[in-house]
């Protein structure tokens, strides 16, 4: 018999989660022909995986890297690849623009320019179609669709700050199945960012109807800034149970708050989440303002911000809310402005230098680094209890593992180039919370099963062929909150395709990624 490529001697871990065997693999084309003893075949390319692991690549459902994937001259569109991951969802929190005109595209364009960076790119794609062209053999991995919510309802009623009548509904259901019929395999929200944050409960099922349809997911980031925590928890499980659709958590850990919601989503619906598993989250200095206060996106707080009585209610809410002085250590950390001023810096520390409240100075932030400051908000967490909230976390068997990560700025958050390695680093050798067949599945066949991504998430006969050969003894993440874009370390290989995009930790310049459409 004859393939391709041949991985011999390798230890196979199958996304399923079944114990660790050893076994070749096979490679026609773009797709895995066998996995077993195939001593007796032959191949063009043959490579010797002895004490290495052979994995299916990895999956992340969350992730804002379609800036950088689309800009060929940009080195960090392989800050996921080196790690293993091989496919990536569109529209992580509902960001999106298409299908739009360009000048709404530039507008929700600038309102996510926090995670996404700027990019040469047309912003003028007036179908679903038409935005996904762009990744089609332009990027070293896959990409599969999402249903941008943002985009969705900016489509119907631009930044409106309230619930949709009965015609722009109707707007959004024409929408979302657009891109359901462009391969879409989730509706994706980001419930406290602009302008999905005003849709209230009906448009949410309402939508989630029409994917339900196709067998798509409900995937949100929920309301904690709108309802707080455990409303947004119970709302999204009303909306599994009203439109009879399963749904996703973005970015949760299993705590004391999460863990009795978790036990009540297993009475009444499918409800999967994901974590990065870093004690910070990362997003723009506005979204710690009142829902209130953000419509409008950039431009509509700017000019929010002009009105002296609603300034002062800002800065009443700013004093007292997520950016207060408290006593657990949290800090707010700035890592990208677009002057360049302040990286590196708390929030609490320059406040202290100028003299002045931190209200007053987020103000101030906001008015003159426009469009956004981007953020890490550091959590205070002990150590011990953040060693135990990481492994309840990874335990449990509704997580599976994405990153959250971003892919521009002046500085970063670690999770971008070290979510996945971690994973393998930390939870399956250093603390063993986690087997590692386990882990393999919750960062490839979990998210391709939940997900709809058929042919992907397994190493299994006729799937396609996208593969991580690592060590794993070595295979760790380097990234830290001082050197955030340090690359991991112990990947020997990974393709995509049948085609190798990593040989021993550097990127070969090859682009098979292709769209995956449901």
């Amino acid at each position: 018999m004859e393939f391709d490529v041949i991985i011999r001697n390798g230890t196979v871990v199958d996304g399923t989660g079944e114990p660790a065997r050893k076994a070749d693999v096979g490679i026609r084309g773009d797709r895995i022909e066998a996995v077993g003893d195939l001593r007796a075949a032959s191949a063009g390319d043959e490579i010797d995986a002895r004490d290495r692991l052979v994995s299916p690549g990895f999956i992340d459902v969350h992730v804002h890297s379609e800036a950088q994937l689309a800009d060929a001259k940009n080195r960090m569109r392989y800050g996921s690849v080196l790690q293993g991951v091989t496919t990536h969802l569109t529209a992580p929190d509902g960001f999106g623009w298409a299908p739009l005109d360009q000048a709404g595209a530039e507008q929700l364009w600038q309102s996510t320019l926090f995670a996404n960076g700027k990019a040469d790119l047309s912003l003028n794609w007036p179908t679903a179609n038409d935005y996904l062209a762009i990744f089609e053999g332009t990027t070293p991995v896959n990409m599969v669709p999402q249903v941008p919510h943002c985009a969705v309802r900016y489509g119907a009623m631009g930044w409106a700050p309230r619930p949709a009548t009965d015609d722009e509904l109707e707007t959004m259901r024409k929408s979302t199945r657009e891109w359901l019929e462009a391969g879409a395999v989730a509706l994706c929200l980001g419930l406290d960012y602009q302008p999905s944050a005003f849709s209230d409960t009906r448009e949410l099922v309402e939508l989630s109807k029409v994917a339900a349809e196709y067998d798509a997911v409900y995937s949100a980031h929920v309301r904690y800034n709108g309802i707080g925590r455990v409303n947004a928890w119970r709302e999204t499980m009303e909306i599994s149970e009203q439109a009879r659709i399963p749904v996703h958590i973005s970015h949760e850990h299993v705590t004391d708050e999460t863990r009795p919601l978790l036990d009540e989503a297993a009475q009444r619906c499918d409800l999967s989440f994901e974590s990065y598993l870093y004690p910070a989250g990362c997003t723009h200095l506005s979204l710690t303002l009142p829902i209130w206060a953000q419509a409008g996106g950039p431009d509509g707080i700017r000019e929010m911000l002009k009105d002296p009585e609603k300034r002062d209610k800002v800065r009443a809410f700013l004093e007292e809310g997520r950016l207060a002085r408290n006593a657990s250590g949290d800090r707010a950390i700035f890592i990208d402005t677009p002057s360049g001023r302040y990286i590196g810096q708390t929030i609490e520390e320059l406040a202290d230098a100028e003299g002045i409240g931190v209200g007053d100075f987020a103000i101030r932030v906001l008015e003159e680094e426009h469009p956004y400051a981007l953020m890490i908000y550091l959590r205070g967490t002990p150590p011990d209890e953040l060693a135990q909230i990481n492994r309840d976390t990874i335990q449990h068997p509704a997580m599976m593992v994405a990153s959250d990560g971003m892919y521009h700025g002046a500085t970063a958050h670690p999770r971008a180039f070290g979510c996945f390695a971690a994973v393998l680093r930390r939870d399956v050798r250093e603390t063993g919370a986690v087997s590692l067949e386990d882990a393999v599945r919750k960062m490839s066949g979990f998210p391709a099963e939940r997900f709809r991504i058929r042919d992907r998430g397994l190493l299994k006969e006729g799937y396609g062929a996208d593969v991580v050969i690592f060590d794993p003894e070595t295979a760790a993440d380097r990234a830290t909150w001082a050197e955030p874009r340090l690359e991991p370390v112990g990947f020997d290989r990974v393709m995509v395709n049948g085609q190798t995009v990593v040989v021993d930790g550097q990127p070969t310049d090859a682009l098979p990624g292709r769209v995956l459409r449901r």
